[in-house]
């Protein structure tokens, strides 16, 4: 994912996301950022997924 994604004051509906390192973290378990994406092509498990979006706090 190219760039920054958008962070929003309100979560996207249905999206937990226990990553309390990430940029879109907000308590609760939400995720706050406009869009995520979910990386590679052709993954075949849990294991080979990736969250693209993932932004470390500063």
């Amino acid at each position: 994912m190219q760039g920054r994604v958008e962070r929003k004051n309100d979560h996207i509906p249905g999206v937990k996301c226990v990553v309390n390192t990430c940029y879109y973290h907000d308590a609760g378990d939400y995720c706050n950022a406009s869009k995520i994406e979910i990386q590679p092509n052709n993954a075949v498990s849990t294991e080979e997924t990736d969250c693209a979006t993932f932004a470390p706090k500063h």
